[in-house]
């Protein structure tokens, strides 16, 4: 039984009342949030910081960028961000600090290298696999469809009179009897 025939035998008010309770908790959430303030007095500067921010991951959030995030530990790094903004450190430098500081994972796009290898071709690799399993699925099962079960057997004449016996079906009709009927497993 799938999920969705599980979800079909509920009664119709209570798949009602969750669907109103979801679309009212999403409005809730969308009327709640806020997009993040600019802190910076220069729009030059916060340009710069928005472009190097976009290409780096929240750290709490690890789903959004250090741009759009509001968590604690986002606006503490756009701060420092900021900060070596305005001691003329370049985007390059500010990125090689802050990957010194947090690793690969900061980045959105990590680089490609032996410590990243499984994560740029794993996906790849695990849907090869996939693809592979069911085109073998697929082929068994075919082939199985095609072939004659090892179980199925002709039946005995004495098999065929106790059939025609137990269904009503008197002598006269057999003078042209049916071809042999193979059993199904």
């Amino acid at each position: 039984m799938t999920w969705l025939t599980k979800i079909a035998q509920l009664p119709q008010s209570l798949i009602a009342t969750l669907l109103c309770s979801m679309l009212f908790m999403g409005w809730v959430g969308a009327t709640m949030a806020q997009p993040a303030k600019a802190m910076a007095q220069d729009p030059l500067v916060e340009t710069r910081l928005l472009a190097i921010a976009s290409e780096l991951r929240c750290l709490v959030c690890q789903n959004e960028s250090l741009a759009a995030s509001n968590a604690d530990l986002a606006l503490d790094l756009k701060r420092e961000i900021r900060m070596l903004i305005h001691n003329h450190q370049s985007d390059q430098q500010i990125h090689d600090f802050l990957i010194q500081r947090y690793g690969d994972f900061i980045l959105y796009k990590p680089p490609f290298k032996p410590l990243t290898w499984l994560l740029w071709i794993g996906p790849g690799l695990l849907g090869l696999v996939g693809l592979t399993l069911l085109w073998r699925h697929t082929r068994r099962s075919r082939n199985n469809a095609n072939t004659p079960s090892d179980t199925a057997q002709e039946l005995s004449a004495h098999d065929i009179a106790k059939a025609n016996r137990l269904l009503g079906i008197d002598d006269a009709a057999q003078e042209h009897p049916a071809p042999p009927v193979k059993e199904l497993p």
